[in-house]
């Protein structure tokens, strides 16, 4: 990694690297979630079924998947700052053409090319900073971006919430054109990073698949132990923030489970999560910090079950966001670290696309076992996905070499 700063120094261009993921990640997170603040007004505008609606976001979820795959694959042949853009534009343009959408097909094409847009968008901004920073400032670094995520989220419902009763839910799309002078900034101010100069250079350009991830059975292994990971992070995050406040606000009889103070406060804690997250990551190593975050998720997820009134409900959520999500920046840091330049963006998107299309179940899958089992049976099961993360973490080889390598 060509970076010969010392550790406490940060340079223009590494500034601007940070800063335009960080954007990049929150307007992507923005455009993503305005459609579930929407989502009432858009099943009476459209005259669709709330199945119909649900098959909006399994839509966007696969576009996602597909368009980190080629958009990976495609960054890592031709640079990190192209695609970024490119995905930027193709998000951007989707989110604000369905403004216009008179019938679900239009909605449903749009949202899977936001989907498109936003899934290839994610791997070469972390491959950007991965080939920007330090490895041992690198934990912290992609945490940064990923809170940027965050604050798309909470700015989607601030938005919504002045939006779509002053000018209807189309207005709210429309916002989502914004992202595009962004993509002009960022070609302006970025250029691809010497690490990846310095490999185009070596010859032809390498060929890039995704057979290369599985190249060998021990890294085929690591790959697929890193997608088991993945699933867990998102499967315990989507599972929570959809769920969790409705099964409290039955367990308790509290408004404030379904309000946005809820929601606010366990967002707050995951940001505070990541940032913490990174900066122990950088200092110990990932095995000790993931098993850490790891072992207390899996206690604090059911440990909230215990909460007895509104005050515990909030500590607890802080809590359990703070552990949670906080990993959420550390998968990017090691991805960047386990894989080569020639396949970092094929790795980070590929890994955390298919982590995100199949713990993106959660929900469905807490909704049934919510009509047949307990409350404390589902936190159960919840807090055994966590342990099953920890164990898969503990047998990736390659996680030890990174505590020692600097």
């Amino acid at each position: 990694m060509e970076n010969t700063q010392d550790h406490t120094s940060t340079t223009k261009a590494q500034k601007w690297v940070l800063a335009s993921t960080s954007i990049g990640q929150m307007l992507e997170s923005m455009d993503i979630s305005f459609i579930s603040f929407a989502m009432s007004s858009i099943i009476i505008g459209l005259h669709i079924s709330t199945a119909a609606a649900g098959m909006l976001s399994t839509v966007t979820t696969f576009g996602s998947l597909l368009g980190g795959i080629l958009f990976g694959l495609l960054a890592d042949r031709f640079g990190r700052v192209r695609i970024l853009t490119y995905t930027i534009f193709i998000f951007a343009i989707s989110t604000a053409g369905i403004m216009f959408a008179q019938n679900f097909i239009t909605f449903a094409i749009l949202r899977f090319c936001v989907g498109l847009g936003a899934g290839g968008e994610y791997g070469s901004g972390v491959a950007m900073v991965a080939e920007s920073f330090k490895k041992k400032q690198l934990g912290k670094s992609v945490s940064i971006t990923t809170i940027g995520g965050q604050i798309g989220s909470m700015m989607a419902a601030v938005l919504a919430a002045i939006m779509i009763p002053a000018f209807g839910w189309r207005s709210l799309f429309l916002i989502g054109i914004i992202p595009i002078f962004f993509a002009f900034i960022i070609r302006k101010n970025l250029n691809e990073s010497q690490d990846f100069i310095d490999t185009m250079e070596t010859g032809k350009r390498p060929k890039v698949s995704v057979k290369k991830l599985f190249a060998t059975p021990r890294l085929a292994y690591q790959t697929i132990a890193l997608i088991v990971m993945v699933i867990v992070q998102i499967a315990g995050y989507y599972g929570l923030i959809n769920w969790l406040p409705s099964i409290m606000q039955k367990k308790l009889g509290l408004s404030v489970a379904g309000s946005s103070l809820w929601t606010i406060v366990t967002i707050i804690g995951m940001s505070a999560g990541m940032l913490t997250f990174g900066t122990i990551l950088d200092k110990i190593g990932p095995r000790k910090a993931f098993g850490l975050f790891l072992l207390v998720a899996s206690v604090a997820v059911y440990g909230i079950t215990f909460s007895f009134n509104g005050f515990t409900l909030l500590l607890a959520s802080t809590v359990l966001g703070f552990f949670s999500n906080g990993m959420y920046g550390g998968y990017g840091a090691i991805i960047s670290r386990l894989y080569p330049t020639e396949v970092r963006s094929t790795a980070n998107n590929f890994i955390m696309g298919f982590g995100r299309a199949i713990g993106g179940f959660s929900p469905a899958i807490i909704g049934l076992l919510m009509e047949s089992h307990s409350l404390l049976v589902i936190m159960a099961m919840l807090s055994v996905l966590y342990l099953i993360s920890f164990i898969t973490m503990m047998t990736i080889p390659a996680l030890k070499g990174l505590a020692t390598e600097e």
